[in-house]
Parts: C-alpha cells; sequence; structure tokens
C-alpha cells in the first residue's frame, strides 16, 4: 500500500512535536540523558526532517526523577503545546502517572528505557509502547542464567521504589519456581553512595548470588564497593539483572569483569550497529549508545513511519499503525509489537570481558546466546491486559 500524499495529510498544528522526557542531570542521566534525547533527534534527520510534509520538532525535558515535575512537564506538553508523543525513559513511578494522562489524551507514549512491566500489563494502554526491555523480561533472564550454574540461593540489594520492587517480585517467582531460595533483601534510596552495610549483610547472608537491583550512579558505586569487599572471590557471584554500557565504563573491566547480562542491543553487535553507533559517537562524548538509546532511536523512527502509514498524527491512528507495522531499524528486523504495546525483540545474554579479552575502546561485551522473544517476554497467557484477551 502505498504511503498518503501530503496534499490530503492530516497534521495537527502544521507540526509534528516529539517530546523527549527522563532524568537529564540526575544519577540515571548516563542511561539515557543527553544519549537518549541525541538518538531521538538523529531519527528526524534520518527520516528527513518532516513527516507528511510538515517540520518535526524535538523538545527535551528533565523530569529530574519527580513524579511531580513529570506530570506538570506531560500536562503542559499535552493540554498547552499540543504534542503528539512523548518518548519516555522516566522512573517507574513518573512513567506510570504519564501514561494514564497518554491514555486520556489519545497520545502514543513511546517507552525507551522506563522498565516497570506493569505498563503493558496491569497498567496497559491503547496508547502505550515499550520498545526496549521490562522487569519480566530482564529478572526472568538472569535469574534462570544463575540457575543454569547452579545458582540455588539468593541475596538482593534493592533500590527503593516501583523499579526495584518490580524486579524483586519477579525475580522472587522465577526463583522459586526453580526450586531456589530468597535468602534476605535489603533497599537502598535512590542516589546512594556508601552500600557497606548493605554488602556485609549480603555478604554474611551466605548466599550463593548476591544480585544488585539498581541502575545508574548507583549500580557503579555498589559493583565498585563489592570488588573493594572481594566478595566474588570469597566465592558468591555477584549479579545484576539490568545494566547499561556506561556502567562498565564508570566501574572499569577490572570491577565488572564476568558480570552476565541480558540486554536488547549492543553496539559493537554486527556491521549495522556499529555504523550506527559511530555516527552516534562522533556527536556524544560521553560513550558508546546504551540500550536506552538505540531504543529512543528506534521508537521515533517506528513511530514517524506509523505516522507516515496512517496519514495523519491523530493517537488512536498512529497507534494502530505502530501495532501494524513491524519495527525495522539499524538493530532490529521484522520485530512484532504485540496488541499490549509490547515490542517482542529477542535478547542477548552478554558477558563482560576480561581487561586482557578487550581489544579496544568500549570493546566491552562477548555475546554468549540470543533469547528468543518467546522466552523473553510475558506470554499473553500469564497478562491481565485487556487488550491480550483472546490471543
Amino acid at each position: 500500500m502505498a504511503a498518503p500524499s501530503a496534499s490530503w495529510a492530516q497534521v495537527s498544528d502544521d507540526v509534528v512535536r516529539i517530546g523527549v522526557m527522563g532524568d537529564q542531570t540526575g544519577p540515571y542521566s548516563g542511561n539515557g540523558g543527553p544519549g537518549h534525547a541525541l538518538a531521538v533527534k538523529m531519527a528526524v534527520e534520518d527520516f528527513g526532517g518532516k513527516v507528511l510534509g510538515k517540520p518535526i520538532e524535538v523538545v527535551v525535558a528533565d523530569d529530574q526523577n519527580k513524579p511531580d515535575i513529570g506530570l506538570s512537564i506531560t500536562r503542559r506538553w499535552l493540554d498547552v503545546e499540543k504534542f503528539d508523543t512523548i518518548v519516555g525513559n522516566s522512573a517507574s513511578s513518573i512513567a506510570l502517572t504519564v501514561a494514564q494522562l497518554m491514555k486520556e489524551r489519545s497520545k502514543p507514549y513511546l517507552i525507551a528505557g522506563t522498565t516497570t512491566a506493569d505498563l503493558t500489563n496491569k497498567a496497559c494502554s491503547p496508547m502505550n509502547f515499550n520498545f526496549v526491555a521490562d522487569s519480566y523480561a530482564m529478572p526472568k533472564a538472569g535469574v534462570k542464567a544463575l540457575m543454569k550454574q547452579g545458582v540455588k540461593s539468593f541475596y538482593f540489594i534493592a533500590v527503593d521504589y516501583a523499579f526495584g520492587q518490580a524486579y524483586l517480585d519477579e525475580a522472587t517467582r522465577f526463583i522459586k519456581e526453580g526450586g531456589g531460595k530468597v535468602t534476605g533483601v535489603t533497599r537502598h534510596p535512590l542516589g546512594t553512595a556508601d552500600f557497606s552495610s548493605y554488602l556485609l549483610q549480603a555478604q554474611a547472608s551466605g548466599a550463593e548470588a548476591i544480585v544488585i537491583i539498581n541502575a545508574g550512579l548507583d549500580l557503579s558505586n555498589a559493583l565498585k564497593q563489592a570488588a573493594e569487599y572481594r566478595i566474588a572471590r570469597g566465592g558468591q557471584k555477584v549479579a545484576v539483572f539490568g545494566m547499561t554500557i556506561n556502567s562498565v565504563s564508570a566501574m572499569g573491566l577490572d570491577v565488572a569483569q564476568g558480570l552476565q547480562l541480558a540486554l536488547p542491543f549492543y553496539w559493537d553487535q554486527n556491521d549495522e550497529t556499529r555504523a550506527w553507533s559511530k555516527r552516534f559517537m562522533a556527536r556524544y562524548s560521553n560513550g558508546a549508545p546504551t540500550y536506552l538509546m538505540a531504543g529512543a532511536y528506534s521508537a521515533t523512527m517506528h513511530y514517524l513511519q506509523a505516522v507516515q502509514a496512517a496519514g495523519t498524527d491523530e493517537g488512536k491512528a498512529v497507534a494502530a499503525k505502530i501495532r501494524d507495522l513491524p519495527v525495522n531499524d539499524f538493530f532490529s528486523k521484522q520485530v512484532k509489537v504485540r496488541a499490549d504495546g509490547q515490542v517482542l525483540r529477542p535478547l542477548y545474554a552478554v558477558q563482560v570481558k576480561t581487561p586482557a579479552e578487550s581489544k579496544a575502546k568500549f570493546d566491552y561485551y562477548k555475546i554468549i546466546g540470543t533469547i528468543a522473544p518467546e522466552d523473553a517476554w510475558r506470554p499473553a497467557s500469564e497478562s491481565v491486559c485487556d487488550l491480550l484477551k483472546g490471543q
């Protein structure tokens, strides 16, 4: 089917406005932040800067990890400035409130970094689309990988808000289903600098694996201090269920070496990912692109393709096209978007290289396996999302 012509296309206010929201300066800014915004702008540029003959405008906002600020920005964008979509990389507590507003205003919410699986499960919406990772898939992959290595007992150090709790809940379920046990949990506030007391409790528990559930600067600090306490040398595994590549840069391979994780994108995976990443890194001074940044590019490109196919920026029509069209970009081919808004990408199991194995800048991971979409994401049979009824 041919794309609609610009002569009859309907674009509100003669411009397509894209908001990019997330932590721009705080502890999670290295995961997404300015790199997230750059990826969105690159997608707009690669699309041609216009859609249906109309200009595309990108505006970036810092929600500062505060729900009241995120909600205020969203209300202004939707009710006053007439934005058409938001590419979100906000904390789960913010994203859940933003999603409700997007549903009420019938505007697609492109989730590229927020990990709570509720956005495609009990808080699902016709407007929610999750493009990278969630708190179901990442713990599932992490627990199964550790249990394959014989680990049966787990201790968790988790950040104390919705993201940490969601990962805990899912991980605990997979551990119990696999015949393992959780020996203890300690929670820490966002922005913690000193993890010594949490690590000593975990070490004293005798658990075979200590799993750290946080991100950004918190994760870097926790893993550095775990290395200082020589926990892994004492026989306990130190694991993470979600880590972006900037955390490896922050802590160094001497600390991160051997960590195993699952992710939907690695910059050095193939020729196409390397070519895009080279363009990205020429404009981004803080290192290699994270999977959240790649996901922001993917989400924006797919959204613009959906606007083009729909012949309008009207939210419901665009959301329908987002589901109809497969996701095709520099790191995903023919990926289906499920009715609940989950983009069913494969995940890749990777292991952090040793300093001796790394041969170039940002040469951090070796890919040790591929996790098929049906083995990674929540199956429709386990979902409570009404959009999946009958599937």
